[in-house]
């Protein structure tokens, strides 16, 4: 059976933006004023070759693309699909289906993206749709509702060098403990990529 896992970029202290909120119009993905947990995507000399546009070192890019390429299907909370501006009707990876979890209607009708209402239903219409491939997982509170339903296999930490002191966390509160076991931590330029596995 595919898996599901959620990869992240986020500073040593555990947040995913910073502490100040900035526009769409100027970062475009919600990023508030830590735009540089991103820098390691664009100021390497290795193109990645999952995704148009990034070119970073050639420990991320092997690392980044070997994981790029396992997914078939992703999931987005709905604060992520808000501050990424609906991902252009489309989807944040280049051959995924975009799932998006949430109550409300999506203002965009979109073949590539399919509205659901419980991470359940999610992560089996994901995995249906993925081909054999595994589920993406992307933002807090969509990474938080699989956590709390034993629906996460993997976790993947893209941890840059800096500590934000405040913003938005990536993990939410959970009723319990989440036991992981590192299966690689992998140093690079402006970056340390840590893959977990999810003990049950």
């Amino acid at each position: 059976m595919s898996k599901v896992i959620c990869a992240h970029a986020v500073s040593v202290d555990g947040y995913i933006s910073g502490r100040t909120p900035v526009g769409q119009e100027e970062f475009g993905r919600g990023l508030g004023d830590a735009p540089m947990l991103f820098d390691w995507y664009f100021h390497g000399d290795t193109a990645s070759e999952v995704f148009d546009g990034f070119k970073l070192s050639e420990r991320s890019a092997e690392f980044f693309d070997t994981q790029a390429a396992r997914v078939g299907a992703i999931i987005a909370g709905r604060t992520t699909y808000e501050h990424s501006s609906h991902f252009g009707g489309g989807s944040p990876h280049p051959t995924a289906p975009l799932f998006v979890l949430s109550h409300r209607p999506l203002p965009e009708d979109s073949a590539a993206q399919t509205l659901v209402t419980s991470i359940e239903d999610a992560v089996a219409q994901a995995r249906a749709a993925a081909g054999g491939k595994d589920v993406g997982l992307m933002g807090g509170g969509a990474v938080t509702a699989a956590l709390n339903a034993g629906l996460v296999d993997e976790v993947i930490l893209h941890q840059v060098p800096i500590l934000l002191g405040e913003g938005r966390p990536f993990f939410q509160t959970l009723p319990d403990h989440v036991s992981l076991r590192l299966v690689d931590a992998i140093p690079a330029p402006g970056v340390t990529h840590l893959h977990y596995e999810v003990i049950r």
